[in-house]
């Protein structure tokens, strides 16, 4: 009897074009869905996903910060994937005076790379510090949700760039600040647990000793 080896290994694998595939297991689905469920409920329960902060909005927000575990925990496939779900509950939610976010343009597509930016981020410092690789990721991950909406919010036209720009300076300066510190806790938490498995696999550089 023949048994299918995706099936045996649990791997998903998606084509992607003539010749290329994109290959996920059943851990990485089971993340993305954990993660994005997460990403859900932040989304519809008022404030659980707003940090209060001296700026003139009165909050961060962190809505954007499930994507981000989701790729340096499993990697970019299943950070696109929960960055996506982030993106279409912001459009699903989007009201008044942020009615712009029905746009799946600004709403949906700049998320999908939170996740993408953030994980080859962690991978590339990882090898040299994971608290360090954590913080960069909350970084790369948040600036990539600030400027790529932003962007699309000036090119669709609905802001003028000196507006945007502005309100990138005011609330995007706090928001990159609570996403590195949640993913230096958060993430050092699930590091000792083992559950850090994207960019794991990268050497340390060798140092040449001297004679």
């Amino acid at each position: 009897m023949e048994y299918d080896r995706n099936l045996i290994t649990g791997v998903t694998t998606f084509p992607q074009g003539e010749g290329c595939t994109v290959k996920i297991s059943v851990r990485q689905l089971a993340v993305a869905g954990i993660l994005g469920a997460v990403s859900i409920v932040m989304g519809y329960v008022p404030g659980l996903g707003l940090i209060p902060v001296p700026t003139p909005a009165g909050h961060a927000t962190i809505l954007h910060v499930p994507a981000i575990i989701a790729g340096v925990a499993e990697g970019p496939v299943v950070g696109a994937l929960v960055g996506l779900i982030f993106g279409l509950v912001s459009m699903l939610r989007a009201t008044a005076p942020a009615q712009f976010f029905v746009d799946p343009l600004i709403s949906v597509l700049p998320r999908i790379f939170i996740g993408v930016t953030a994980a080859y981020a962690f991978a590339l410092v990882r090898r040299w510090s994971l608290v360090g690789a954590l913080i960069t990721a909350g970084v790369v991950g948040t600036l990539t949700n600030t400027v790529l909406v932003l962007s699309m919010i000036v090119f669709r036209g609905y802001l003028a760039a000196g507006v945007a720009v502005t309100i990138g300076l005011v609330q995007g300066t706090p928001e990159v600040v609570v996403a590195a510190i949640v993913l230096a806790v958060v993430g050092a938490a699930l590091g000792r647990a083992g559950y850090l498995k994207y960019g794991a696999k990268v050497a340390r550089p060798v140092r040449m000793k001297s004679a």
